[in-house]
């Protein structure tokens, strides 16, 4: 019930019948009075044709000789007459009922009719009589008295008096007629109301209808468009070209929205958008690694993980609406970070900033100028003493054979250096760039590795230091490799520990098995590498001895092209040391 009360049915059905009802009303009240008057008139006419037609009766039969049955004949029902001479005396009288002495002597007595034998006129007057159905009870009687003229003389006056019944009835019945019209009114309004009411909004449900359906995103409903002409069908025509729009403008939102996204997440920059609040709306996958670096590092404790620098930069931006560009270090990274503002219309409505990870760029342009800054450090000492010994032999500054033999070994060992130098940076690079190529083949890796260590065993005694192999695979496993690019990673280890292990020292090469590698370790008891040092061993050009004599030091790459050869069969390698206690480098081999 509630739903029909609420709908426009329902609004619009009350509507129409209120405002009927309210007419009908309004019509009924004023029409039971009109009738009411009329039957008013319409009596007091009658009862004036009436006395008129008896006054002829009496006036032609002469008086005292009144025909009473042809007065009966003329009066209409509950009607009376009383036919009076001058004195007051009744000469005839056509009653009904109770009470007709009393109604005779009231109406003869009363003052409004003391000149009826005076006048020309009828009088017409609406007095309280006595009852002519029930005892004691009085009633309004309308009461005409006309005068009885014979040649020009008055000589009595005709009464007649109507029971308010008569009237009364009429009424009633006239009311009663009024009522079933406006009862039959109030019932084909309510039935024309509710289907005129229902036809016009039969449209507008079936909007509604479809309007949820747009709201549920089924753009293809099309509202039926049958009454073309009005207003109705008009707003149906321009309810479809709505939904039409509607979804047109959707899906160019949706492919520029997914376009967006593809270009955010294609993006190798972090992208986050900022609410007014400070609050994060939008981040591509590259941000979100970002976000969860900055997290980890401050811990969940913070409640804003992102760094500080970059809430000030966002302050700046919202509160001066201004665009801020900074190269910035923080949490031991480097960033480009660009904050620019985001306008509603002309207010801000959030921030958005591009943040450029340039750690891995700022570290290659320092190892770029490290690496520059090596080579000609490195290059530099074999040069200086080539150009040295070269202009003494040349200015004969050498007085015998013996040092001139000496000179020409210097400058032989120097030239040897610096090829080493050049091949151990050729090697380097082309490692770097992904052009090492490897000669696998299946080997005997206990037999691979112990062989490669005993050529080592002649320069470790000379140096007091005991070298030994240790091996838990038996002889006949097989792991596929480069063997000569092994025993350089081997030959580098080894030749480290042994260049940094003192007298009586030793130095150990154990092979293992760990999980499904070949577990390769080489430790010594020498002097071990600072803790600080370790992160950057295999580094080009790093040299933890730096107080070590260039006798005893190589290039400084060995470590780096030992990583890059690990690496290219599918291994890793690691280091592991105790300042004055000794060190491991180990690798793994997939086996």
């Amino acid at each position: 019930m509630n739903r029909i009360w609420n709908s426009i049915v329902g609004k619009l059905w009350v509507t129409i019948l209120l405002l009927v009802s309210f007419v009908l009303f309004i019509f009924t009240v004023f029409m039971l009075e009109f009738l009411e008057n009329y039957h008013n008139e319409q009596a007091e006419s009658s009862l004036q044709q009436t006395a008129s037609a008896i006054a002829s009766i009496v006036d032609e039969h002469g008086a005292g000789q009144s025909p009473t049955q042809i007065i009966k004949d003329i009066l209409d029902y509950h009607t009376n007459a009383l036919i009076v001479n001058p004195p007051g005396k009744i000469e005839s009288a056509i009653q009904e009922g109770i009470n007709q002495e009393k109604i005779q002597h009231a109406i003869l007595e009363n003052e409004a009719f003391q000149h009826i034998y005076e006048t020309d006129d009828p009088i017409l007057k609406e007095i309280i009589l006595p009852s002519q159905t029930e005892e004691e009870k009085m009633e309004s009687y309308v009461v005409l008295g006309f005068p009885l003229k014979s040649e020009d003389e008055l000589h009595g006056a005709v009464f007649i008096y109507q029971n308010p019944a008569a009237m009364h009835e009429t009424s009633q019945q006239t009311t009663k007629l009024v009522f079933i019209a406006a009862f039959i009114a109030f019932l084909l309004t309510t039935f024309f109301a509710f289907f005129l009411s229902s036809r016009i909004t039969y449209p507008l449900r079936q909007m509604r209808e479809h309007a949820f359906q747009l709201s549920k995103g089924r753009f293809d409903s099309q509202v039926p468009t049958k009454q073309n002409g009005d207003e109705i069908g008009q707003l149906a025509v321009a309810f479809n070209q709505m939904g039409r729009q509607l979804k047109h403008h959707l899906e160019v939102i949706n492919q520029e929205k997914e376009q967006l996204s593809s270009i955010l997440t294609s993006m190798t920059d972090a992208v986050i958008t900022f609410n007014r609040d400070r609050t994060i709306l939008v981040s591509n996958p590259p941000a979100e690694k970002l976000l969860q670096k900055w997290f980890i590092s401050k811990g969940s404790q913070s409640a804003r993980p992102i760094p500080a620098e970059i809430y000030h930069m966002l302050d700046h931006v919202l509160d001066l609406e201004d665009k801020i560009e900074e190269d910035l270090e923080m949490v031991g990274s480097y960033y480009s970070i660009t904050i620019s503002p985001l306008y509603s219309g002309e207010s801000i409505r959030g921030a958005v900033a591009v943040i450029r990870d340039k750690t891995d760029q700022h570290r290659l342009e320092k190892l770029r100028s490290d690496f520059i800054a090596n080579v000609s450090h490195e290059l530099r000492t074999p040069i200086a003493m080539l150009q040295g010994y070269s202009e003494a032999i040349l200015d004969d500054v050498v007085q015998s054979e013996e040092e001139r033999n000496e000179m020409i070994r210097v400058i032989y060992d120097e030239s040897k250096r610096m090829g080493r130098l050049v091949t151990d940076l050729l090697d380097l690079a082309r490692m770097e760039s992904g052009h090492l190529r490897l000669y696998k083949e299946e080997v005997p890796i206990v037999v691979v590795l112990e062989r490669m260590t005993q050529k080592f065993m002649q320069v470790a005694k000379e140096k007091h230091i005991h070298l030994q192999f240790a091996s838990e695979l038996p002889e006949d496993v097989l792991i596929s490799l480069d063997e000569d690019r092994i025993e350089q990673v081997l030959t580098n280890l080894i030749d480290n520990a042994i260049r940094h292990t003192p007298a009586e020292g030793t130095v150990t090469v154990a092979l293992t098995n760990e999980l499904s590698y070949a577990k390769i370790s080489v430790s010594d008891t020498g002097i071990g590498i600072p803790k600080d040092d370790l992160p950057y061993v295999f580094e080009r050009f790093y040299k933890a001895d730096k107080a070590r004599t260039r006798s005893k030091g190589g290039t400084g790459l060995g470590l780096a092209i030992t990583r890059n050869i690990v690496e290219a069969h599918g291994g890793n390698i690691k280091v592991e040391s105790v300042e004055k206690q000794g060190t491991v480098f180990t690798f793994y081999l997939p086996m």
